[in-house]
């Protein structure tokens, strides 16, 4: 299947803004802080310009920590404990745009840094409910074949190496939204994320599946 361009609606959450700031939960918020945050989220939509693209393929085979995803191979000992299970692979690119990035540097070179950081904090919040909007649709399109989903997986996650970004940018045969890679496979706008998502008839287990569970790491920031 070729990659498919599509826009979405997404919808920020003030208190999700707010953890990115480092507030935690039922922490008292500075009342100037508040009315910022208020202030960028209602702005946000001048800022942000979501699309992704998206490509399911056959799972073709496993072999050890490879995965063969017709000329595409992803080599991570999680991920191919994870396609073990599937039947296909839903892979993934999602950006907000580059505007917000762009206003970040900007309220920064000003001086204006608080200010920097919760426009740089809806940002982060944009983008995560943005991958949030791949997976309900990939969702979507495996229960209309029977099918479950798992969580999704993003290069850099576990043991699957940020140079596979390469690889996943292939699979989605040049189409990726707007996005390009660094020398270093970091995405460009920031606000991106990448990533796999399985598919498999035994959708309820897939879903619970998680190698943090005998993952000995703690104080792991991606922990589920």
């Amino acid at each position: 299947m070729l990659a498919i361009k599509e826009r979405i609606d997404i919808q920020i959450e003030k208190e999700e803004v707010l953890r990115y700031l480092g507030y935690q939960a039922g922490h008292k918020v500075a009342a100037h802080v508040s009315s910022l945050v208020d202030r960028h989220i209602q702005s946000a939509s001048q800022l942000i310009e979501p699309q992704y693209s998206y490509v399911i393929r056959d799972v073709d085979r496993v072999e050890g920590a490879r995965v063969f995803l017709g000329d595409v191979t992803f080599e991570s000992q999680v991920i191919a404990q994870l396609m073990r299970r599937c039947q296909k692979a839903a892979i993934f690119a999602v950006t907000i745009g580059g505007l917000l990035e762009m206003k970040v540097r900007q309220l920064a070179k000003a001086g204006r840094v608080l200010e920097a950081a919760v426009v740089d904090a809806v940002g982060s919040d944009a983008a995560e409910r943005a991958a949030t909007a791949v997976q309900n649709r990939v969702r979507e399109i495996a229960n209309a074949q029977g099918l479950g989903i798992s969580l999704r997986f993003s290069p850099g996650y576990c043991d699957w190496d940020i140079g596979q970004q390469t690889m996943l940018f292939q699979a989605l045969n040049g189409r990726s939204p707007g996005i390009r890679l660094t020398d270093s496979c970091l995405m460009v706008p920031r606000k991106s994320v990448s990533g796999v998502i399985g598919m498999s008839p035994h959708g309820d287990e897939l879903e619970r599946w998680s190698p943090c569970k005998s993952c000995k790491r703690r104080n792991c920031p991606g922990k589920r």
